[in-house]
């Protein structure tokens, strides 16, 4: 069996309701719902959520609800990885036992459903626990600034103030869309990054957090663009 899973709880503090706020046209969560469906990936697509509208809606777009998070799962401090050996658990306690686990971001509108089925692929040919998307950074890490408390810079890595950009090492993000793992790993509450993990490479243009309002924003801006040059 493969589940996905959809963690999505009401509590968001920073964008009040993000998780079904409306985003181009549809309830933020209902990308993610979509993507996983059309991947053809899946046994089951799952939300993990505390509340009930979230849940209403996730029903709506077809989604399975299976049962509400509990409330110890549902604050600011719940980890992605003990919602998501919850929800595993869960199926293994109702006779349905998974061998392979997605969680999908609820706020991951860019994910599509081809890149979770390359996921799956990273996942099922490797020898790994975790298969996850990534990208690159868009500058240097190793030329990064910071501010110091007398509102002076001072870089992090000062050795490398001379160093060439195409002659340093590039460096990667998690792109915060989806997380394949084997069920075991989820139970065993392994971390997701480690040398046990594979990544799914995704380009920068379709890689977005959303967690502040500005972040909001630009991420319609970028899907809008990504929307209409499909169209054309």
């Amino acid at each position: 069996m493969r589940l996905a899973v959809i963690p999505a709880r009401g509590g968001s503090k920073r964008i009040p309701r993000k998780n079904i706020k409306t985003f181009c046209g549809k309830p933020m969560i209902v990308w993610s719902i979509e993507a996983a469906l059309a991947s053809g990936c899946f046994d089951a697509v799952i939300v993990s959520t505390d509340d009930a509208e979230i849940a209403e809606v996730a029903r709506h777009y077809g989604a399975d609800v299976p049962f509400m998070r509990p409330a110890e799962l549902s604050d600011d401090y719940a980890g992605t990885v003990p919602v998501i050996r919850h929800a595993t658990e869960w199926f293994i306690a109702n006779g349905q036992a998974p061998e392979q686990v997605c969680c999908i971001y609820a706020t991951a509108p860019f994910v599509t459903g081809e890149d979770i089925r390359g996921g799956l692929d990273a996942l099922s040919n490797n020898d790994c626990d975790y298969a996850f998307s990534v990208t690159s950074y868009a500058f240097p890490i190793q030329r990064a600034i910071r501010i110091t408390p007398a509102d002076r810079v001072e870089m992090f890595n000062p050795e490398h103030f001379n160093t060439r950009s195409q002659d340093l090492e590039e460096a990667y993000h998690d792109a915060g869309q989806f997380y394949w793992g084997r069920a075991s790993a989820w139970l065993e509450g392994k971390i997701l990054f480690g040398t046990y993990a594979v990544p799914v490479k995704l380009p920068r243009h379709r890689v977005q957090d959303i967690d502040t309002l500005e972040d909001w924003v630009r991420a319609e801006w970028l899907f809008k663009a990504i929307q209409a040059q499909v169209e054309q």
